[in-house]
C-alpha cells in the first residue's frame, strides 16, 4: 500500500502525530504541495491524503493507481467527486470533529467585541490604567449578552452547539436552516429575512453551496440592525466581502468577527483587512491541538477501514456503492 500525504503542514507543525496514517503502508509525506505538482507527487500511489490540494479529473487521469482520497477536513469541494466515482475511487471526509472548537471560537469573537477585550488590553499596554485616577477604567462601552438575540444560519452540529452556549449566556436563540424538521431543542426556525432583521448577532454555520454563495451581500446586510454584530467561522464564499466592508465602514452594522475568507491566505487587497470594527483571525477556529488530534485519528481510521474493505465516511457515489458498512 503506497500512501502520499500532500499537505501535512495544514494539520501538524510537528505538534501532533501522523502515525495513525503513516503506519498503514509505505507513506511519503510532503508539508506543502502546490496544485500544479499534485499529480507528480501522487505518482503511482494507491491512496492520497490532503486538506486543500485540488484532486481534479486531470489528477485522476495522470494517477491511474489512485483509488482512495482521504481528507483532513469535513469539506470536500477540492475533490472532483464525479471523476473519483467514474474511476472507482473512494473519497472520505471527517465529519463533526471540530464542533466544540468552532463554537468556542465563535464566542471568542463575540466576547471580544461585546466586552471590548482587544481595546481594553491595548489601553492597559499603552499605560492608560497606570495613569488613571480611578480604580476602574471603563471609558469604552461594553454590553451584556443576556437578553440579546442570536440568529444562527445553519443548525447542524456547530450551529446547535453555538445555540447551547448562547442559552447559557441567557440569550434568545433563533435559526434559519434548510432542515427545520431536524431541530430537536425547540429553537425557533425563521426566514432569513426575519433572522437578519431581529438579530443582535448573526453567525454563519452552514456549508458553502452554489445556491448560497454570497448570501451575505449588500441587500441582506441592509436588513440587519445598525447595532448588529456579524460572525463568520463557516466559509468565506458565503459573504460578499466588498459589501461587508462597505457596511462596516458606513456603520450600517456595528462590527464583525471573521475567521474565513474567500481567498486564503488573505490577500493584501482584501477589503476586510482595513474595515472598521472588524476582527479577522487566520482560519484558526478548527485548529486547537485536541481538535487536530481527533481529526488525525479519524483520518487514519478512515484509511484503515478502506484497506480492510469496509470504508466509512464516504462522500461520493462510487464509494457508497461499494460500501459494506456505514
Amino acid at each position: 500500500m503506497k500512501i502520499v500525504i500532500l499537505d501535512s503542514e495544514t494539520v501538524s507543525r510537528n505538534d501532533v502525530s501522523l502515525e495513525s496514517i503513516t503506519s498503514l503502508g509505505e507513506c511519503e509525506v510532503f508539508g506543502f504541495t502546490p496544485n500544479e505538482r499534485v499529480a507528480e507527487k501522487i505518482g503511482d500511489a494507491d491512496a492520497v491524503i490532503c486538506n486543500k490540494c485540488l484532486i481534479t479529473e486531470e489528477v485522476f487521469s495522470a494517477c491511474p493507481n489512485l483509488k482512495y482520497v482521504g481528507l483532513f477536513a469535513t469539506g470536500y469541494n477540492n475533490v472532483d467527486l464525479t471523476a473519483a466515482s467514474r474511476r472507482g475511487a473512494v473519497v472520505c471526509n471527517v465529519p463533526a470533529y471540530s464542533t466544540d472548537a468552532v463554537a468556542q471560537h465563535t464566542f471568542a469573537l463575540i466576547l471580544n467585541y461585546f466586552s471590548k477585550i482587544r481595546e481594553y488590553a491595548e489601553k492597559v499596554d499603552e499605560g492608560g490604567w497606570v495613569n488613571y485616577k480611578l480604580f476602574s477604567y471603563f471609558g469604552i462601552p461594553t454590553y451584556e449578552l443576556a437578553g440579546k438575540t442570536i440568529g444562527i444560519i445553519g443548525y447542524g452540529d456547530i450551529g446547535r452547539k453555538v445555540g447551547e452556549i448562547a442559552r447559557a449566556f441567557g440569550m434568545n436563540v433563533i435559526t434559519h436552516t434548510r432542515s427545520p424538521q431536524k431541530i430537536s431543542d425547540k429553537t425557533k426556525a425563521v426566514t432569513l429575512e426575519e433572522l437578519l432583521k431581529v438579530s443582535d448577532i448573526v453567525t454563519l454555520h452552514c456549508p458553502l453551496t452554489a445556491e448560497n454563495e454570497k448570501m451575505i451581500n449588500a441587500e441582506t446586510l441592509g436588513l440587519m440592525k445598525k447595532t448588529a454584530f456579524f460572525v463568520n467561522t463557516a466559509r468565506g464564499g458565503l459573504v460578499d466581502e466588498n459589501a461587508l466592508a462597505e457596511a462596516l465602514n458606513s456603520e450600517s452594522i456595528a462590527g464583525a468577527g471573521i475567521d474565513v475568507l474567500t481567498a486564503e491566505p488573505m490577500r493584501e487587497d482584501c477589503p476586510l483587512r482595513s474595515a472598521k470594527n472588524c476582527t479577522v483571525t487566520p482560519h484558526i477556529a478548527w485548529a486547537p491541538k485536541q481538535t487536530r488530534e481527533r481529526l488525525l485519528e479519524t483520518v487514519g481510521e478512515n484509511l484503515k477501514k478502506w484497506i480492510e474493505g469496509k470504508p466509512q465516511n464516504i462522500v461520493n457515489k462510487q464509494g457508497q456503492h461499494h460500501t459494506t458498512t456505514a
